[in-house]
């Protein structure tokens, strides 16, 4: 049973998150507060590793979401039903657009749903923001001001914003730093 709701939950993300990447976050985050596959540390780690990492980030969710949930038969069924809506559509899409590509409808279509996928995105931003700077959790629990925020990370935040202000690297250059000194302070 594990495995059909594992395999449709993603087929649903995977359907839903237009744009991919980032706009998949919202949905992922249902993971945590629908299911409880997860924990939000743990989907804020599986953005940073994900970021970090070569492949999307719903597929790599899915992989660990899926693993962790059903072990390795677990992964594979959460991975294919992340990836089917889009194999679906590819598919439906290649036979048609070089017949309708060029018409205003289409064209029209694909400039609405821009701000769909920007706010989708925004507001993966958002949650990222908010769990990797806040202690959220802890301050409910305490109701102290100052358990609300992280300040480690928010050091490492703002180290990093100083850093690429003063220094023009390539972004994977700053990707290795901020891994490098998370596993430091997570250990």
């Amino acid at each position: 049973m594990i495995y059909i709701k594992l395999f449709f939950t993603f087929f649903k993300i995977g359907l839903f998150a237009i744009g991919g990447g980032l706009a998949t976050i919202p949905f992922l985050q249902e993971l945590v507060d629908k299911y409880g596959w997860i924990t939000s540390h743990e989907l804020l780690d599986i953005i940073a590793i994900s970021e970090s990492t070569p492949g999307p980030i719903g597929i790599n969710a899915a992989t660990y979401v899926g693993y962790k949930t059903g072990g390795v038969f677990g992964g594979i069924i959460a991975t294919l039903g992340i990836v089917t809506p889009s194999v679906i559509i590819i598919t439906l899409i290649a036979s048609y657009f070089g017949k309708v590509h060029e018409k205003p409808v289409v064209q029209h279509g694909f400039y609405a749903l821009r701000p769909a996928v920007i706010g989708l995105i925004g507001a993966a931003g958002f949650e990222v923001f908010k769990i990797a700077l806040f202690n959220l959790d802890l301050f409910f629990q305490t109701n102290s001001f100052l358990s609300l925020f992280n300040f480690k990370a928010i050091i490492l935040f703002g180290i990093i914003m100083l850093l690429m202000k003063r220094f023009k690297m390539h972004p994977v250059v700053y990707i290795g730093i901020a891994a490098l000194v998370g596993i430091i302070f997570k250990y």
